[in-house]
């Protein structure tokens, strides 16, 4: 039997070390990673070292973490690893879950970033909110790196 596993590939025009720094920095994190539904931006806070761990967090007063891991491996600009798990699980690594960014120079100043969340055999939930989410997230980042600016934030879908 095979593992669910979560695979988007997006051709961006920018540089590897731009799409890298789009993955690690607060400051862009904020800009591409909005849940409507939540009404709020994330960031991704972490020192980003093999071995560290990472926060998913909300932009907001309470700066609530909804997504939690560690850096699995950590090779700027070409590979980024990170568990993934709700903080109630964080001490369970069989609900944890991995993503995966491949950062790879293509043709013609293009960078194709390949996302892979895997091992979610273990919890069809998450698999349906990634399913979603992943999308929204790397298109605003697509949109972000290419234009500058990121998507309008349309509400969530029903």
């Amino acid at each position: 039997m095979t593992k669910p596993s979560f695979v988007y590939v997006s051709y961006i025009a920018t540089t590897p070390d731009k799409v890298w720094q789009a993955l690690v920095d607060t400051d862009v994190t904020r800009q591409y990673w909005v849940d409507p539904s939540a009404g709020c931006a994330r960031v991704n806070v972490s020192d980003w070292q093999t071995g560290s761990r990472w926060e998913h967090r909300r932009v907001d007063e309470a700066g609530t973490a909804d997504i939690v891991g560690n850096v699995v491996e950590s090779t700027p600009p070409s590979r980024l690893v990170i568990t993934w798990a709700r903080p109630t699980e964080v001490e369970d690594a069989t609900k944890h879950s991995r993503v995966t960014f491949d950062i790879e120079p293509y043709v013609d100043g293009l960078v194709r970033l390949t996302v892979t969340h895997d091992d979610l055999d273990r919890d069809p939930q998450m698999l349906s909110g990634i399913s979603g989410g992943w999308p929204k997230v790397l298109s605003n980042l697509k949109t972000l790196l290419e234009t500058g600016r990121a998507l309008p934030h349309a509400p969530a879908a029903s």
